[in-house]
């Protein structure tokens, strides 16, 4: 490929990644007059559009069925026995994926970026090598993501991640899922939903560490009366394969049969063959790529945004801090990432959605909170009969009457967390809660007809 050179540089940015990060600074970085290029050695979006968040949403809307159709009875509706086609599915998500592909590709191209296709090797500050051939930038920008990390442990070959499980020939009969964050949990409730047998291990006493306790412990006992075995304090010794399947046996020295190993028990960042060492990127000792404020790294003219970085690995986080690079060194309108008040959601069955300050956080941060709690069963379910129910919580700093934190877990709990952390950013006050008229019969209400606090914890 021939690129004009400028400045004595083939391209203004180099962007090594093409997923949500990536993608955003280049684009952006094009649109302010800079000449860019944009590395990918697999498919353009990165983890989130092929393997990650989209098609797991997907995997989710799909596991839901199994409850509207018994849900259906309650309001009248007589439903004919149900059947699912795992393949059907994957073949109809694949086609999503596909056409979101291409929707990426046009949007670069729109941009002006080019577009490489192959993984990118740094081989000094300045220039890039790429299926044999040498570019240079200005400017580097490493977006190379992460992937999931699996432990030592004998037999973990016959293990998958969910890069593998959107790809699965069929649906098992028997899941073992090994991990406490939300992708274990997320896919424990996706293959309940559609049929599977469903263990989920942690090593630790609650899942989904870092996340409100009260609602780790009603999403646990929601779970549990779904059918899902949930085993905390709990890890694997080694995987064997068997006539019928997998045994797992447990540290407890305990065995368990299942025709799927699923781990789901961290990321890695992908630094692997970038090259980082032979232009001394600074790493810490998870391998992530160390930045400061402004995402910059060791070296004065590479970047690096998203999971890479290992700082708050999102999919709107990297893209935040792409738009944020590309503003800083191509619009000369210096910004930092803002990490303070990211709502985030966890699409577990019942959803759990989550923005500021948990209890425990407020309570180690603030002289004296108070905790405001509404507690119900979904109106929907009245007549359905299930009997999940939905909680909701506010953390409010009693001197200043400031809400620090809102949790809910219950259905929608993401649309509803969504329009909440707009006020929470803005600095919203119980007060403006309070005098918030609720829209009436919803669930949202609950979120401004919660008067009384509870009593401190003794």
């Amino acid at each position: 490929m021939e690129v004009m050179k400028r400045h004595g540089f083939d391209f203004d940015l180099f962007v090594v990644g093409a997923g949500s990060g990536g993608v955003r600074a280049s684009r952006m970085a094009a649109k302010f007059g800079a000449r860019v290029a944009v590395a990918e050695s697999q498919r353009l979006g990165g983890t989130c559009v092929n393997v990650g968040c989209v098609p797991k949403k997907l995997l989710v809307y799909a596991s839901h069925f199994a409850d509207d159709f018994e849900d259906a009875a309650g309001f009248g509706w007589t439903v004919g026995e149900p059947r699912f086609d795992w393949a059907r599915l994957i073949a109809n998500k694949d086609r999503e994926i596909a056409r979101l592909n291409q929707v990426y590709r046009g949007l670069l191209h729109g941009a002006g970026v080019t577009i490489l296709d192959g993984q990118a090797r740094l081989v000094d500050p300045n220039t890039i090598e790429l299926g044999g051939q040498n570019f240079t930038a200005d400017k580097i920008l490493i977006a190379t993501g992460s992937r999931p990390q699996l432990p030592e442990v004998p037999g973990i070959e016959h293990a998958v991640t969910s890069n593998e499980v959107f790809q699965l020939p069929k649906l098992p009969s028997r899941v073992l899922i090994v991990g406490g964050g939300y992708i274990a949990v997320e896919f424990a409730g996706i293959f309940a939903g559609m049929g599977s047998q469903v263990t989920q291990l942690y090593r630790g006493s609650l899942f989904l560490r870092g996340f409100d306790r009260d609602l780790r412990i009603e999403l646990a006992e929601a779970m549990r009366n779904r059918g899902i075995d949930l085993r905390f304090d709990s890890d694997v010794a080694r995987i064997e394969k068997s006539a019928s399947g997998y045994v797992v046996t447990l540290l407890s020295g305990q065995q368990l049969e299942t025709d799927l190993v699923m781990y789901a028990a961290g990321r890695t960042p992908n630094t692997v063959g970038l090259g980082l060492s032979s232009v001394a990127v600074a790493q810490d000792q998870s391998g992530a790529i160390v930045v400061d404020e402004y995402s910059r790294t060791s070296v004065p003219n590479i970047w690096a945004v998203g999971d890479v970085t290992n700082r708050m690995n999102l999919t709107p986080v990297a893209i935040a801090e792409g738009q944020a690079f590309a503003e800083t060194e191509f619009n000369g309108n210096p910004q930092k990432p803002d990490y303070d008040n990211v709502p985030t959601a966890v699409f577990s069955q019942p959803s759990l959605g989550t923005v500021g300050l948990t209890e425990e956080a407020a309570r180690g941060r603030y002289a004296a909170i108070d905790i405001y709690k509404a507690h119900f069963r979904p109106m929907k379910y009245t007549l359905s009969g299930r009997n999940e129910r939905t909680l909701m919580k506010l953390c409010v700093d009693k001197e200043s009457g400031k809400v620090l934190g809102a949790h809910m877990l219950g259905p929608d709990s993401a649309e509803i967390i969504q329009g909440i952390a707009i006020a929470i950013r803005a600095g919203v006050r119980k007060v403006d809660f309070d005098r918030t008229l609720g829209i009436h019969p919803t669930a949202a209400e609950e979120f401004v007809t919660m008067r009384t606090p509870q009593s401190p914890p003794g």
